[in-house]
């Protein structure tokens, strides 16, 4: 009995498939083993860029402690005066910053309380003599001694500069500290206030604020009181005269 035609086409087509279902199987193995082959190559990339990023980031941590090293200035404590070496360093101090004065001979002059700042800051280190090194409690202990008001004095000016303002003694007006405005240096422009720290436990006479503020008016300036609690947080109140 002769076979049907249709019933040939079909066994010939399964012929067919069952070589490429062989292929598709051996072709899948390949196919994954390069997918975990390039996913492997993205993960040496990632591994080797973050080993590059941390030595660049040493590198930097390295060369900012050389400069922080080179950066500390000596300052010799002179009673109730501090005097910096003459060098670029110190000089920049008073260029950039506004802090002491520049004598003649190229020295920084310090008043006590920008002296503290900049120890704190790790700007200066001071000396007593030539050699014997002064720590931040000895200072203070010996700044007490010339001004018994001054870490309430102090803790305004440190206040102050940590806001941006640039503070300075202001003993010539008969007032602690001038202040002048954000981005206004010495020599630019005139201070907007006279500013006088006083602990929140004082007592200030009707007298002795009206003394104040004739500071205030004589040299046109503001009047300002800072508080300072036993925290060392300041308050500020600006006073203001209004006549009736």
């Amino acid at each position: 009995m002769p076979r049907k035609k249709g019933a040939k086409k079909k066994q010939e087509k399964k012929q067919v498939k069952e070589p490429q279902a062989e292929a598709e199987l051996k072709e899948k193995p390949k196919l994954e083993e390069f997918i975990e082959l390039e996913e492997l190559k993205e993960e040496v990339k990632e591994e080797q860029k973050e080993k590059e990023e941390l030595l660049v980031q040493d590198k930097k941590e390295e060369a900012k402690e050389k400069d922080s090293k080179k950066a500390v200035i000596n300052a010799i404590l002179a009673r109730e005066r501090v005097l910096t070496e003459a060098t670029d360093e110190a000089r920049s101090l008073y260029d950039k910053s506004a802090y002491g004065q520049v004598l003649d001979d190229g020295r920084v002059q310090l008043a006590l309380p920008e002296a503290l700042y900049l120890l704190e800051k790790g700007k200066i280190q001071l000396l007593e003599g030539k050699k014997k090194k002064i720590t931040k409690e000895e200072f203070i202990a010996k700044a007490r001694k010339v001004e018994p008001n001054f870490w309430i004095r102090y803790c305004v000016f440190k206040d102050m500069r940590n806001r941006g303002y640039i503070i300075k003694t202001a003993l010539k007006f008969g007032a602690d500290f001038r202040v002048y405005d954000r981005g206004v240096k010495p020599g630019e422009d005139h201070a907007r206030w006279i500013i006088f720290p006083v602990h929140e436990g004082e007592t200030l006479t009707w007298y002795e604020f009206a003394a104040k503020n004739r500071v205030a008016h004589s040299t046109k300036k503001r009047l300002m009181m800072g508080i300072v609690d036993d925290e060392g947080d300041v308050t500020y109140y600006e006073i203001k005269w209004m006549r009736p």
